[in-house]
This record gives structure tokens, sequence and C-alpha cells, in this order.
């Protein structure tokens, strides 16, 4: 390698190798330098060609979900000018979260390749499991709460156990799960189909239409934007000392500081959106707090990346000494309980538990959303946030639609074409990277 003191700048603070043309054994090595430290030293123009290399390779990302959002608000609001009022989009905000803590959880199961069709009767059993706590047998909200939750991760380790051990199919298991676990829900429900669920205090209180900022919602809202902006500062921040000290590539400060900026654009912007409505809701806040901690599980920690690299190849990671059926049995109980959280956000909009809970197009919508945000149906790619992105779009149409009063019919068949879409886009992706050399 040449000294370094003839090395540029630039090329100093990036890891070199040595590698020989592969024609001529014997001639000098030749200095390799990270690409996307290359990126970087170009400036705006090695961004651009960076990003057209990863497009012409398959990495779309999150770019189709933002531009089918531009498409569908754009249309929506030329065909009736309230889609993009405060009132609507806080409505959006509000009623996405139930079905998208149902996707969160089959995000992690998609990671894996496999499918769970039992989320929405979960979560419908769930609801119905507390009623009867809390109305039929007098027990404090928050323990039936407790006992709830406790009881969607027992059945999705129940359905993974049959699924990892058995070597039952997990659509097989999860779809005797589906008609089953509606079955018990029916049961308890009995003849009355409803049970009321008092809803002046505990978490169907909470998970109503209200703030825990109460009459400070507009400050909450603030609040809550600026504390997302500070956390992502503070953790690009630690990122990027972490991989200067391990010597491999980093973000400059100034690509951090433009992605804080236009973060805090967007969470302002929507903090002020909200604010002439009614608020941000506890719902809301619940469910982007459980997108940051699980973000954090899968992507920081040991267990997230295992789920990945079942995901990638079970063969592989059992090689590696992961135990794939443990990661298979905990995935289905994190289904499990985040379909149970989302039928008491379910109960928390109607104060009650009936026949509908969960029901109708509930589990395909939060297939859809995991899907249509980015998780790839194949395994081993996606991250947490498809499920806001994914819930976005849908709720976005179905508000729309309902705003033209349009019938449900022509609902289903466009939620319908655009999750075919996406899964379009997501195979065309992987051929592309696999012709790439990516996948």
């Amino acid at each position: 390698m040449s000294d370094t003191s003839k090395v540029s700048k630039a090329e100093a603070e990036v890891e070199q190798s040595t590698v020989a043309p592969a024609d001529d054994p014997t001639a000098a090595p030749v200095a390799v330098v990270d690409p996307r430290l290359l990126v970087r030293e170009e400036g705006l123009k090695g961004y651009v060609t960076e990003f057209k290399r990863k497009i012409k390779g398959g990495e779309l990302g999150s770019l189709p979900v933002f531009v089918g959002l531009i498409v569908i608000w754009t249309i929506f609001q030329t065909q009736n000018d309230r889609f993009l009022s405060a009132d609507n989009l806080s409505n959006i905000s509000y009623f996405l979260s139930a079905t998208g803590m149902l996707a969160i959880g089959l995000v992690f199961v998609l990671l894996l390749g496999e499918i769970d069709l039992s989320v929405g009767s979960v979560s419908g059993l769930a609801s119905t499991v507390f009623a009867v706590f809390v109305v039929n047998h007098s027990m404090n909200q928050w323990l039936a709460l407790f006992l709830t939750v406790l009881t969607g991760a027992a059945i999705g380790a129940l359905q993974g156990w049959f699924f990892a051990r058995i070597g039952v199919p997990a659509f097989v298991v999860t779809l005797a799960g589906f008609l089953g676990w509606s079955g018990l829900m029916l049961w308890l429900l009995g003849s009355s189909g409803t049970i009321n669920i008092p809803a002046e205090t505990g978490p169907v209180h909470l998970l109503g239409q209200s703030s825990f900022f109460m009459d400070q919602a507009v400050i909450g809202a603030y609040l809550l934007a600026g504390l997302a902006v500070l956390s992502m500062l503070v953790g690009s921040f630690m990122e990027q000392r972490r991989r200067k000290a391990a010597g491999v590539p980093f973000r400059p400060t100034s690509e951090i500081l433009l992605r804080v900026v236009a973060l805090a654009v967007a969470a302002f912007a929507a903090a002020a959106v909200l604010n002439n409505a009614s608020g941000v809701s506890n719902a809301l806040v619940i469910f982007l707090a459980s997108l940051v901690i699980v973000d954090f599980v899968l992507r920081r920690t040991t267990y997230g990346r295992k789920i990945f690299a079942v995901g990638g190849g079970i063969e592989a990671a059992r090689r590696a000494g992961i135990s794939v059926p443990m990661v298979r049995i905990s995935v289905f109980a994190i289904s499990g309980s985040f379909a149970a959280i989302g039928g008491m956000f379910f109960a928390g909009q109607t104060a009650s538990a009936t026949l509908n809970a969960g029901g109708g197009n509930t589990l395909m919508l939060a297939i859809a959303a995991a899907v249509i945000g980015g998780t790839s149906l194949f395994g081993g790619r996606g991250n947490v946030w498809s499920a806001l992105l994914g819930m976005l779009v849908i709720q976005s149409i179905q508000t729309g639609l309902d705003l033209l009063n349009m019938n449900t019919s022509i609902q289903y068949m466009i939620t319908g074409a655009v999750l075919l879409g996406a899964v379009v886009i997501d195979s065309v992706s992987r051929k592309s990277q696999k012709a790439a050399g990516r996948a």
C-alpha cells in the first residue's frame, strides 16, 4: 500500500485493503477504498450516483410508500378538500393505531418468512377476555390488562411450538387458530354477543380519543415532536462515534444534521396539524412508542440480529449456533402479544367487546400494512416502521373513500390492488438485487 502521507484526507478516513489483480497474481497490490465513503467524498454528486445505483440494484427502501402516499393524498384532496383538514388527519392518526399494533407483531413473523393468520381472532378474543375479567369477575382493570396480554403471548407461543417443534406449517397452525380462537370468543360473549366495558377509568378510557396531556394537548404534541428530534440527534451522534472508534464507515456530521432537520420539519408540522384538531391521542403516542422500542430491539440487540439471521437462512443460522426453534416460538409469542394489545385498542374505540372485534378485514389489513410498508414476504428484510407507513396508506385510502361516500366493496378492491402492487415491487426488487449480486 502507498504511504499514508500521500493519501488524501478523505481517503485517510476510509478502511483500505490490498487486492492483487486476478489476471496477474504477481502484480503489485492496489488499494481498495470503501465505496460508501467515496460517495461522501464526492458530495451531492456522490449521493445522487449512489441513489441511482440503489434504484437500479432494487434497493428501493420506503420510496414506493412515500410516492404512493403523495399520490393518494393528492387524488383525495382534489376530490374533497376536507381530506387534508386537521380533523380528518387526526382521525387517520387515531384509527390506524389499533390495526397498526397487529401489524407490528406481524413484522416479526414476516421477517422469518412466515405468516400468522390468527392475529385478528386473537385480538378479538383478547378484548373479550378483558371484558369477562372486568365485568363478570370484577377484576382490577390493570391486572386484567396484564393477564390479557399474557393470554395473547401464550396463544402465540403455543402456535409457535406446533410450528417449530412439531413441524406443522405456520400457515396451517395459525389458520386453525383463526377458527378456534374466533369460536372461543363467540362462546365467551354468549348469546348477547356484546359486553360493555366501563370506560370512566382504566386502560379502556386511556385508549379512547383522549390525550395524556389533557388540557395541555397543544404543548404535548410539540413536546413529543421535540423529544423525537432530540432522540434522533443524540442517537445519530452516538452511532457516529461508535463507528469511528471501530474504524468502519460512518455518516458525516453534515448528513446527520440534514436528516435531523428533515425529521424536525415533519414532526413539528404533524404536531401543528394535530393541535388544530384534538391534539395527539393516547393511542397514537403508545403506538409510536411501541415502534421506537421494537425498532431498537430489532436493530440494536442480539435477539433482533438472530431474527434477521433465521429469516435470511435457517441452515446458516443453525450453524452459527442460533436456536432456531426458540427464535420461532418467541416471534409468534410476540405476535400474539401485539395482537392482544391491538384488541385492547379496538376495545378502547368502542368501550366494548363485540362479535365484530378483530373480524372482517382486520387480519388482511394488518398483513397488508406490514407488506405495503416494505417488509418482505420472503423473510430477512424489513423494519418495524413499515407498520406505520403501511397503515398510513391503508387508513388514508379508507378515510378518503369514506369522504367520497364510496361503497365498502370499492375500498376492498383498491386496498387489494395496492397490496398486490406492494408484493410485485418486493418480488421485482429481490430479482434486481440478485441480478446485481446483492441478495
